[in-house]
């Protein structure tokens, strides 16, 4: 069996192309990173250096085994981290990235379980939209990020992060108190083609989702007012200023309105948690675990 203290030996004189340089690197005398070379060489069973009077090279068996062990060292450091963080897995730090509406129910929900398991577990929560915290969760400045697409507006995930499925959620006709669509139990928006709409920004492009679906009803929205806050998008529904199309985690609860379901084609919002794959955090596991809890929780009143 190789030797991984001998491997990162041979690593450091493929490296620097000299064993004085490698034993600068190891803080080894010239003299013991020979000796391990030679030992080495005797647990390969082949040569693997070539030595000259005033020089030294590698054979072609030992500049593969150099790159082999780059390879193997890197393994064995992530094994270890792992471990490390695996002894940590009570403690240090978790932060999440999520979007507003996430933060009404599901996130609540699945952090109230997640902490009570895990009190010692420091929560950084940054609330913003997921286009816009996605840069983070690539660098690492979050571990998990909340995130939505709309069947209307789907999108990629960026290389190198993977989308856990949590809840797809209809999005609701909200309308002023008294609104003659409200009577019925399920509206075409191309009924409500001559209101006026309160609507969100569109995420990569101007266009909302409402406007989307609007083109395939055959009509242009009359947008009154844009914002991705649903508390400011209720607050002037409720006030008879428009009408709105709003996710159900978004509408959850809300008074002084009324709500029904849109015929035609289905609109919906996916949900999901992003993560690193290679993010070795022992924490983040098990807050998957708590946000796909909660999100089986929710799914029969969202649905």
């Amino acid at each position: 069996m190789l030797s991984s203290h001998r491997l990162r030996v041979l690593r450091e004189v493929f490296r620097t192309g000299s064993i004085a340089g490698a034993a600068r690197t190891l803080r080894l005398s010239p003299s013991a990173v020979s000796h391990q070379l030679s030992r080495l060489e005797e647990e390969a069973g082949v040569g693997l250096v070539e030595r000259g009077a005033q020089s030294l090279r590698l054979t072609v068996a030992g500049r593969r085994l150099a790159t082999r062990a780059q390879e193997v060292l890197d393994l064995i450091e992530a094994a270890e981290k792992d471990l490390l963080a695996q002894a940590r897995a009570d403690a240090g730090q978790l932060r999440i990235g999520f979007f507003a509406s996430s933060g009404y129910r599901l996130l609540p929900l699945a952090l109230s379980g997640f902490a009570a398991r895990h009190p010692a577990v420091d929560l950084d929560l940054v609330e913003g939209q997921p286009h816009e915290l996605m840069p983070d969760l690539e660098r690492g400045a979050l571990d998990v990020l909340v995130v939505f697409e709309h069947g209307l507006d789907p999108w990629r995930p960026p290389e190198g992060v993977e989308i856990t499925p949590l809840l797809e959620e209809p999005q609701l006709l909200v309308l002023p108190l008294g609104h003659p669509a409200g009577r019925a139990a399920r509206v075409r928006l191309a009924d409500l083609a001559d209101e006026s709409w309160i609507t969100t920004h569109g995420t990569d492009t101007p266009v909302s989702v409402l406007e989307r679906a609007g083109a395939l009803e055959g009509f242009s929205p009359r947008i009154r007012c844009r914002s991705d806050h649903y508390e400011v998008t209720l607050g002037l529904v409720r006030a008879g200023l428009g009408v709105a199309l709003v996710p159900s985690l978004g509408v959850h609860g809300a008074t002084g309105v009324q709500v029904c379901r849109v015929e035609g084609p289905r609109l919906h919002r996916r949900i999901g948690a992003a993560v690193r794959p290679t993010n070795p955090n022992p924490a983040l596991r098990s807050l998957l675990d708590y946000l796909l809890d909660a999100a089986a929780r929710l799914r029969s009143t969202t649905c």
